[in-house]
């Protein structure tokens, strides 16, 4: 058997017991990394991720945490910092959206996605800085909508996902000569619970797509175990679409 690309790393996912952020910690502890991952609700489905990972032959460890609240995500890569020794990878894939008219957003809508889908990324890589090494690496989880928003009711979420992008360009400048890398993944239409590939909105994705499928949340996770992986060292500062011809 080859060696597992990952074997002895250490990683965060936030957000990671369901959909995107689910397929990465699977792919991440499938690759050799010890994985903790935050849930912000259902532990019986955070449990349930981790003991997947388990049966494999990974590691996967469950931290209550709600990218809603400064104090839980840093709280969150301190506990992982001390149960696993150190931290090798950050994911940043928490994430909240609404989608409506900007007049009819509420302001607290508003101000979570901000908040979890921006600031908390932020929060997240300001803790975690002291404990990455050289080879470190952090990944955003963006969204294709970053680049292009072909329907209405996506402005505010589309902003936050452009303001990765935009945090991504700047810090690949700060870390680089720590040899820390940071990229940002754009998913177009994947698979979860929350838009599946058989709801009503997927005829209308599938529309201006070069594909014809919705993405899986397995196929994000190995994009994100490449980026974290030593193939992938020349790699920063980037926005890398994986979206089926989303963008195209």
């Amino acid at each position: 058997m080859p060696t597992r690309p990952l074997e002895g790393k250490t990683a965060l996912v936030t957000g990671g017991s369901r959909g995107v952020g689910a397929g990465i910690v699977a792919r991440l502890a499938a690759d050799g990394a010890t994985v903790a991952f935050t849930y912000a609700r259902s532990a019986a489905r955070a449990d349930a991720v981790a003991a997947a990972a388990v049966a494999a032959g990974g590691t996967a460890h469950p931290i209550c945490a709600d990218s809603m609240h400064e104090e839980d995500v840093a709280t969150a890569v301190t506990q992982s910092v001390d149960r696993f020794g150190g931290l090798d990878i950050l994911v940043n894939n928490a994430a909240v959206g609404f989608f409506a008219p900007i007049t009819d957003l509420r302001m607290d809508q508003i101000d979570a996605m901000l908040t979890v889908n921006v600031r908390s990324a932020i929060v997240a890589i300001r803790e975690s800085l002291p404990h990455l090494a050289e080879g470190g690496r952090i990944i955003n989880i963006g969204s294709i909508n970053a680049d292009r928003t072909p329907f209405p009711d996506q402005s505010i979420y589309a902003l936050t996902k452009g303001a990765l992008a935009s945090l991504t360009r700047g810090l690949a400048r700060e870390l680089a000569p720590r040899g820390i890398t940071i990229n940002n993944i754009q998913p177009g239409p994947i698979d979860t619970d929350a838009n599946p590939a058989d709801g009503p909105v997927a005829p209308a994705m599938l529309g201006v797509m070069a594909t014809e499928r919705y993405g899986t949340a397995a196929e994000i996770g190995a994009f994100v175990s490449y980026l974290a992986g030593p193939d992938a060292d020349y790699i920063t500062g980037s926005s890398l679409n994986i979206d089926g011809g989303f963008a195209a």
